[in-house]
C-alpha cells in the first residue's frame, strides 16, 4: 500500500485510502490523505475499519448494522493501525470487534454484524416528498454565489473537491442565524465510480453517512457546525445497512435531530436511492458545548 498519488481523483483517493495494508493476520493499516485538517475525518476511520473487519469474515457474510465509538481525534500524518477481533461465528450470523489505534492508544473501536443473505419480510417507510436533484443547486454554483462572503472555515469546507457532492434541499442553514427545524433533507452522489463489490460499497456508504449529520442537531439554535462559538465532535455512530446498493445515482439522506441536551447532539438519518428504496438507517450522537466566553 502507498500513500495515495497526488494526480488522482477525489473517489479514487478514497479507494486507496480503504484499500488497507495487511500487517499480520487480523492487523491492518491505513493512511489518510493529506488534505490540510486537522484530524482525521470520522468517517474515514468507521469505513476503513469496516473495510478491516469484512476481510476477517467469510465473503458471503455481508455487513448488516454497525455500531462505534470515537474516543481520541486521528493525527492525518500517522498511520492507523487496524486489529481486528474475532468475536463470534455462529450459523447465520457473525461478530467483528475492530479497535482503531495510534501513538499506542486507542482512538476508535467498533463492533459490527454480519449475515449470510436470505429472505424474509419486507417493507420501509416511504422517502419523503422532496425536489429532485437536478432542480437544486450545484455545488460549484454555492461556492461561486456565496462563498466569497462565508467565513474561512465554511469556505475550507465547501472550496476543496470532494469524493462526495451535495445539494442540499436548503443552504438557508448556512447562510442564517434563524433558529430552523431540526431537519434536512441532501441529495448526495459519488463523484466518481464505486467497484461492483458489494462489501467496498457498505464502506463507501458508511464514510459518506458521517457527512452533514451532527450539523442538523445545530439548526434549532440558530447555529452550523462552522460556528466558532462552538465545540463539535462525534462521539458515536450507528448504522444498519438494509439493501444492498450499487451507488451509481443520487441518494436522498433524510436527517432529523429528535434533542440536543447535556453538550451532546442527537442525530438520525435514512438513507434512500433516487427511486425510493431505503438502503441505510444511521444515528449518530455528538459533542455540542459552548466555548468558554460565550
Amino acid at each position: 500500500m502507498t500513500q495515495p498519488a497526488l494526480s488522482t481523483t477525489p473517489m479514487e483517493q478514497l479507494l486507496e485510502t480503504l484499500d488497507l495494508e495487511v500487517l499480520e493476520v487480523n492487523l491492518f493499516r491505513g493512511t489518510s490523505p493529506q488534505v490540510g485538517w486537522q484530524r482525521v475525518f470520522g468517517g474515514q476511520v468507521i469505513a476503513q475499519a469496516l473495510v478491516a473487519a469484512q476481510r476477517c469474515v467469510d465473503a458471503n457474510r455481508y455487513v448488516h448494522s454497525l455500531h462505534a465509538y470515537f474516543m481520541r481525534p486521528g493525527d492525518p500524518a500517522v498511520p492507523i493501525v487496524y486489529e481486528v477481533e474475532r468475536i463470534r461465528d455462529g450459523a447465520s450470523f457473525a461478530t467483528r470487534r475492530v479497535v482503531a489505534i495510534q501513538h499506542g492508544k486507542a482512538i476508535f473501536s467498533m463492533s459490527a454484524s454480519f449475515q449470510y443473505d436470505e429472505e424474509g419480510l419486507d417493507h420501509q417507510v416511504d422517502m419523503p416528498a422532496v425536489v429532485p436533484p437536478e432542480k437544486l443547486m450545484a455545488e460549484a454554483d454555492f461556492r461561486q454565489m456565496f462563498l466569497a462572503q462565508a467565513p474561512e472555515s465554511v469556505k475550507k469546507y465547501w472550496g476543496r473537491e470532494r469524493p462526495v457532492e451535495f445539494r442540499p434541499t436548503s443552504f438557508k442553514h448556512y447562510m442564517s442565524t434563524d433558529k430552523l427545524e431540526p431537519t434536512s433533507d441532501i441529495w448526495v452522489r459519488l463523484t466518481g465510480p464505486v467497484p461492483d463489490d458489494r462489501g467496498l460499497q457498505a464502506a463507501v456508504l458508511a464514510y459518506l453517512s458521517d457527512m452533514t449529520l451532527l450539523d442538523v442537531s445545530l439548526y434549532a439554535h440558530g447555529m452550523s457546525i462552522f460556528d466558532q462559538r462552538i465545540q463539535a465532535a462525534s462521539l458515536d455512530h450507528a448504522m444498519w445497512f438494509h439493501r444492498p446498493s450499487q451507488l451509481e445515482d443520487w441518494m436522498l439522506y433524510s436527517q432529523d435531530s429528535p434533542s440536543t441536551s447535556g453538550g451532546r447532539g442527537m442525530s438520525r438519518g435514512s438513507i434512500y436511492t433516487r427511486s425510493g428504496q431505503l438502503i441505510a438507517s444511521v444515528a449518530q450522537e455528538g459533542l455540542i458545548r459552548k466555548r468558554a466566553n460565550d
